[in-house]
């Protein structure tokens, strides 16, 4: 057998070692970024609502760079909901003592992180259903330069695209109503409060403070407790359990009210929401149709701007899902809530199609003309985009 050349050695080994270093980088690099998100949380979330408002209020943004400008608030958006993934896997293998958990999570938190965590398949569903919401505008825009044939195709594909994920997430969670949002929302992190230098000396020596600095008759002051923690919470050494610091003699029906447990509270997450029969059933899956419907039925008029049977189309939808809806005692708080939203979110009814076209632009128009200079071109430039494209009023 021949024997290799020592210039084949030479050559193969440095490439083989660099390829490595090479590959070996990415995660390496992604494992940083992953850590330093995970503990500057609460400025990441400054940093984020600060990009956003930027691309909220730029003036002229729609006219003239508009693609670019949600380009960067859609990125926004998608960074965010990686850094809530990052956030969420952190608070929940983050092992702290009882005082130094983050308060309770909401109902809707509790509720979306159960099947999160129960069902893969429901993650992959919500996390599509999610990242289409945040582009969908984009992705109008982008169709809009090809014609305005492409684009209606584009939004009925995307609206048709959503409600089969929420369809899919119906029959996941067994007919349970659907919460807005589907994924849960950002829980603040617990941040450890740092250890003194001169404690941490004292441990590695092996001796107490208080030996160290005892009190007696020339100290000044008392000395300060072992185990108190920055929010003046004690920890008592032998069992490791928490004392919470006593509020304040004003604020005594503020602090017991706010350790008072619910029916919500002591309730296991999946029964949060009851499962839908019949009626109720139908008004769910009529809401989760009525944005389609009114795509579909706007795609296909004439005279979109003007036309009243897109708008009444979509409208009566969301309307019979409200009368068909579950209104008895059954309904649980967290769905009443839900519902709630719902009500509000018909409001964006009176900035799409023939409504906005009638009777809601000469009101915009009315307000922008009494306002300052500055304000008025942002409502002129959000008039430009509600005038235009469809799903900057979708809720």
């Amino acid at each position: 057998m021949s024997k290799p050349s020592d210039k084949q050695d030479l050559a193969a080994a440095p490439g083989s070692s660099g390829v490595k270093r090479a590959f070996s980088l990415p995660p390496q690099w992604l494992h940083m970024y992953d850590d330093f998100i995970t503990k500057n949380s609460h400025q990441v979330s400054q940093i984020e609502s600060t990009l956003r408002s930027l691309t909220y209020i730029i003036p002229g943004r729609f006219r003239d760079a508009e693609i670019a400008s949600e380009s960067i608030h859609s990125g926004v958006q998608l960074l965010s909901l990686y850094h809530d993934t990052l956030l969420s896997r952190a608070a929940t293998l983050s092992k702290l003592p009882l005082s130094s958990l983050p308060r309770a999570p909401s109902p809707q938190s509790r509720y979306t992180k159960f099947w999160t965590l129960k069902s893969a398949f429901y993650r992959r569903v919500a996390y599509v259903l999610q990242i289409v919401n945040y582009v969908q505008l984009l992705c109008e825009m982008s169709a809009k330069r090809r014609g305005e044939r492409v684009r209606w195709n584009v939004v009925v594909l995307l609206e048709a695209i959503k409600a089969f994920c929420k369809l899919l997430l119906l029959r996941i969670t067994k007919s349970r109503p659907l919460l807005t949002p589907v994924l849960p929302e950002r829980e603040p992190i617990p941040d450890e409060a740092p250890e003194d230098p001169e404690e941490a000396e004292l441990r590695a020596l092996g001796e107490d403070d208080e030996d160290r600095k005892p009190f007696g008759k020339g100290s000044v002051g008392a000395p300060q407790r072992k185990g108190v923690g920055p929010n003046g919470e004690w920890t008592m050494p032998r069992t490791g359990m928490s004392l919470p610091t006593l509020p304040a003699p004003g604020d005594t029906s503020g602090y017991l009210l706010s350790r008072v447990l619910t029916a919500d509270d002591i309730k296991p997450a999946s029964n949060l929401l009851n499962r839908l029969q019949g009626s109720a059933q139908l008004a769910e899956v009529l809401h989760i149709l009525a944005p389609l419907v009114f795509a579909i039925a706007l795609a296909r008029s004439k005279d979109k701007r003007k036309s009243w049977t897109p708008w009444l189309l979509g409208v009566g939808t969301e309307l019979a899902a409200r009368q068909l809806r579950d209104k008895g005692l059954r309904t649980t708080p967290l769905e009443r809530e839900e519902w709630n939203r719902r009500g509000w979110a018909m409001g964006w009814w009176a900035m799409r199609g023939a409504f906005y076209e009638n009777v809601t632009k000469g009101v915009v128009g009315g307000v922008r003309s009494r306002m300052p200079g500055l304000l008025a071109g942002i409502i002129e430039d959000y008039e430009y985009l509600w005038e235009n494209y469809y799903f900057s009023t979708s809720a």
